[in-house]
């Protein structure tokens, strides 16, 4: 089952995304094999919705996230951003299309140049709008700024001044500057403190809100999804192994790969602790990944079919799909 269909609501569809990383070795550096980091993804983001993808590190989330905005260029596969495929687009052909898809990156620490202020930085976004007038560009950084909970007092001060949540909630403002549609946020919180996390949380809730924003947010914090997500995609060795509504998820969730993460999750009631589901094994090497399918060696599901052909989707229903021939029903 492909969880991307043809309703006219989608911002954003990935079909059969692939991103192969050659291995080289010896003197020469000839490539010995493929690190398979993206294996023929599919996604789907509405306008005006979230869709969160999670995963262990490694899986290939922010890979995704890079080649959605072409700063990795797919090996095959089409990414149709408002119904134009940009995947085969040149540089000068995504320029225009640039200011409408923006990242939140990871580390607020290393995303911002530390020799320019918060101003400059903001303002770079800016000049890309054809905003000439200085004093205009001033005005808009300091409603940006003001946008995102800093004082606009602040626009001369330099990255080091701040903590890491200011920081972040700076990098907000910096991708909004140039009034974007589409904001891949690659784990924008998983490196502030959890009160941190929830102010930056609920403000990209609220700009989503008012602006009409749509979201790709990439986390392996199963909490953080729940509370900002439409949809959700869990992903594993390069593949998505369930695709859901995020509270038909976690109400009812499929994958054993699903329900081990679920399960982990803390829960602060120690009256009503569940049963953790520990993987046992090792995730395998995405060079030499194993025939069949990509969970088997972990999963407690595992029978001999499962080893031998690559598992597709199965459709539980319109808008659940999960990649187990066992659980699907």
């Amino acid at each position: 089952m492909n969880p991307v269909n043809s309703a006219n609501n989608a911002i954003l569809k990935v079909e059969g995304l692939k991103k192969y990383f050659p291995v080289h070795r010896g003197f020469f550096q000839r490539i010995i094999g493929w690190i398979k980091a993206v294996d023929g993804v599919d996604l789907r983001i509405d306008r005006g919705k979230t869709l969160s993808l999670v995963g262990e590190s490694g899986c290939g989330k922010s890979t995704i996230g890079r080649l959605i905005l072409r700063l990795l260029e797919p090996d095959e596969g089409r990414i149709i951003y408002r119904g134009e495929d940009i995947s085969t687009c040149s540089q000068d052909e995504l320029r225009p299309l640039r200011k409408e898809m923006q990242i939140i990156f990871q580390d607020p620490y290393g995303s911002l140049n530390p020799r320019m202020t918060v101003g400059q930085s903001i303002e770079e976004g800016l000049r890309s709008l054809a905003i000439r007038d200085r004093d205009d560009r001033k005005m808009r950084v300091w409603e940006l700024l003001d946008t995102v909970g800093i004082s606009p007092a602040a626009a001369d001060r330099y990255p080091h001044e701040f903590s890491g949540g200011q920081r972040q909630r700076i990098g907000i403002a910096r991708s909004l500057s140039v009034n974007p549609s589409l904001i891949i946020c690659d784990e924008p919180v998983s490196a502030l403190d959890v009160s941190i996390q929830s102010q930056i949380i609920n403000l990209l809730k609220e700009l989503q809100s008012t602006m009409g924003l749509s979201y790709l947010f990439i986390s392996h914090d199963l909490n953080v999804v729940g509370y900002i997500s439409d949809m959700v995609a869990v992903m594993y060795l390069g593949h998505i192994m369930e695709y859901a509504p995020a509270e038909e998820l976690y109400e009812k969730p499929l994958h054993p790969y699903t329900l081990a993460l679920l399960s982990a999750i803390p829960n602060p009631d120690p009256d009503a602790r569940g049963e953790q589901k520990v993987l046992s094994g090792d995730v395998p090497s995405p060079f030499n990944p194993p025939p069949g399918c990509k969970f088997q060696g972990r999963c407690p599901l595992v029978e001999p079919r499962c080893r031998e052909n690559e598992i597709n989707f199965h459709r539980v229903n319109e808008n659940h799909s999960v990649r187990c021939w066992k659980v699907a029903g």
